[in-house]
């Protein structure tokens, strides 16, 4: 990406962030912990807050973007390696991808992934925890229009927790261009 933002839409935009949006991205992991804490047992701290630590994402090199509606912040995706998940560093893995209520059911969604994938061609892993019932058929939805129906959905158990991976490689997608 030029100069590290590209206007994907009329109000949409979506920016590659470095390690200076930490105190962003730390704001809005509060409400997507809110949204995952049902699925995933989250627990506030003691004082109130969930308190999520962004180091993470920099120390392991992750990607990280922001998404904009007309300059309001409108979520994020966090692109990493599958390496943890399929023992495969050179496939990227959709590590955490949210956007605020207000802006879902919009295109903002949609647009960010498609933003993201688009930036990074190769093999890709969407993964789903099976639970999280919103999102399964969201991913799923969003994955077959963007490969024309080309990807290959697997349902793992790990640690317990059962999954929805959803893969397929970019390099030979040609419906998700933007």
């Amino acid at each position: 990406m030029s100069n590290g933002a590209v206007a994907v839409a009329p109000r949409v935009t979506i920016t590659r962030v470095g390690e200076d949006a930490s105190s962003i991205l730390t704001n809005l992991f509060e409400h997507y912990l809110h949204d995952m804490a049902e699925w995933f047992g989250v627990e506030t701290k003691d004082d109130g807050r969930y308190g999520y630590d962004p180091s993470l994402h920099w120390n392991r090199g992750d990607r990280v973007f922001l998404a904009r509606v007309g300059g309001s912040l409108a979520g994020f995706a966090i692109v990493s390696t599958a390496t943890k998940w399929l023992q495969a560093p050179d496939q990227y893995d959709m590590a955490e991808f949210f956007v605020i209520r207000r802006h879902r059911h919009s295109g903002v969604a949609e647009t960010m992934a498609t933003t993201v994938w688009n930036e990074f061609r190769g093999r890709w892993l969407v993964r789903v925890f099976e639970r999280n019932a919103p999102a399964v058929p969201f991913w799923r939805r969003i994955v077959s229009t963007y490969t024309g129906g080309s990807y290959v959905e697997e349902n793992p158990t790990i640690d317990g927790k059962k999954w929805v991976f959803l893969r397929f490689d970019n390099r030979a997608v040609r419906h998700g261009r933007n």
